[in-house]
Order: C-alpha cells, then structure tokens, then sequence
C-alpha cells in the first residue's frame, strides 16, 4: 500500500509543479513531509542539498531518495515513475498546443501569471527550511551563512555545488563544537 501512497503524492506534486524542479520542490515538500511524514524538515533540507549538489534533475533525485527510503526497490521505481510520466505526458501535450498558440495574448498572459505564484511558492518553502538550522545554531549564524552563500554565488560566481560543499565543511569542522 506504500508504494500507492508514493506513486499518488510524487504524481499529485509532479502534476502541478508548473517551471520544473524549483516549483515542485515545494509541492514535493508538503507530500513527503507534513502529508506522509516519510522525511522530518531536517532530512527533507539535507536531500534537497545533496540533490542540488549532483548532477541531473532535482525532483528525480528527491523522488529516488524518498522512494527507496521508504519502500526499497519498489518504492523507488513507483516514485520515479510518478515524477517523470506526469512531466514527459505535459511536455508533449502542450509543446504541442504551445506551439499552435504561441502567439495568443491568453498563453502569454497565463505564463507571466505563473512566475509570480512560484516565486511566493520558493520563499515560503525556503522560510520553513530555514526554522531548522535557526533552532538549531541560531538565527544569527544561519543569516550569515545564508548570506555568505549568496554573496559567494552571485558576487564570486562560485558554483552552488562548491559552496554546498563549503558548507558542508564548515558544519563538520566548526558547527560541530558550538551546536
């Protein structure tokens, strides 16, 4: 019955995440946390972290680890299956009605309207990861480090892989004698 429970909340995510990995991360959230329970906030925050340090689709990735974690082989073949098929599906229906409307004001106008939704979508799933770390090491530390993150992506155009991993350095080295 778990694997039916996987297939339904990877599908039901996967379905309405409109823009690809970033907007279905938040929809992924709802189901694999606080709906099903399978990850706690904590474990949800490292998989998104080690999935944006790797190579290929993030929402693949989730649904791989979720997937195995909760029912092995099986759970991990349902909840690819769920994640990929919905997106494949709506892929080649509307590139297809896209393409024969693509110049129709109602298409532009709903593709700008999305973009807004996602947006608000990203920063509430990001104010709900960053409770942890704030619980946990402070609020103080977890702005600077957020800080310092942004400021090594956008200012020394570093990879996000790379500043992942110095974070995962300085919470192994320095966070492990103050938490």
């Amino acid at each position: 019955m778990e694997w039916l429970k996987l297939l339904y909340g990877f599908f039901m995510a996967n379905l309405l995440g409109y823009g690809g990995g970033p907007s279905s991360i938040p929809l992924m959230y709802e189901e694999i946390v606080p709906h099903y329970g399978w990850l706690t906030d904590e474990e949800f925050s490292n998989v998104l972290a080690l999935g944006n340090a790797l190579p290929g689709p993030i929402a693949t990735k989730i649904a791989a680890y979720v997937g195995y974690d909760v029912y092995g082989w099986p759970g991990l073949a349902a909840a690819l299956l769920a994640t990929i098929v919905p997106s494949a599906a709506a892929l080649i229906i509307l590139l297809g009605v896209m393409q024969k409307y693509r110049q129709s004001p109602v298409v532009k106008g709903m593709t700008l309207l999305v973009q807004p939704v996602i947006a608000v979508m990203m920063i509430i799933l990001t104010l709900k990861m960053a409770k942890g770390p704030a619980d946990s090491i402070g609020i103080w530390q977890t702005l600077i480090i957020a800080l310092v993150a942004f400021w090594a992506i956008k200012r020394l155009k570093l990879h996000p892989a790379l500043v992942i991993l110095a974070a995962f350095a300085y919470g192994g080295l320095v966070l492990q004698y103050t938490v």
